[in-house]
């Protein structure tokens, strides 16, 4: 029996690669959100998160101050009686007080939300107005 013998290939030195290969192209993340691929609906989640949380702190924390207040009146009769000048403590703070914590609540959650949209406006690659 003869063994068969080996081929010999010519050997091919590789010293650049090719020169028609094509470069791998970068989408935009915008064109990623506008054509609804995976990673621009994982992003517009990633948003749509970040407000969701922002809003129920902000409705979580005036719903505590909003229901604890009276409860701690119900609770500590005492605090019923406190007055500040003539006027009573809890119509001062649930009659007065409140309506400005409700608007800085507001104002704050106007400008983390813009903070949090501008944030990724800058990661999608538009452009932010301020």
């Amino acid at each position: 029996m003869t063994e068969p013998t080996p081929r010999h290939t010519q050997r091919v030195r590789v010293t650049a690669s090719r020169r028609g290969a094509a470069a791998a192209r970068r989408r935009p993340m915008a064109t990623a959100l506008v054509e609804q691929t995976e990673v621009g609906e994982l992003y517009l989640g990633g948003l749509l998160r970040a407000q969701l949380r922002l809003a129920l702190a902000i409705v979580g924390s005036g719903a505590a101050i909003l229901l604890g207040l009276p409860l701690l009146f119900a609770l500590v009769p005492e605090t019923r009686e406190l007055r500040l000048g003539w006027v009573p403590v809890p119509w001062l703070l649930l009659g007065v007080l409140i309506y400005p914590a409700v608007v800085a609540a507001a104002v704050f959650y106007t400008r983390r939300s813009e903070r949090t949209e501008r944030r990724f406006a800058d990661v999608v690659g538009g452009t932010s107005e301020r």
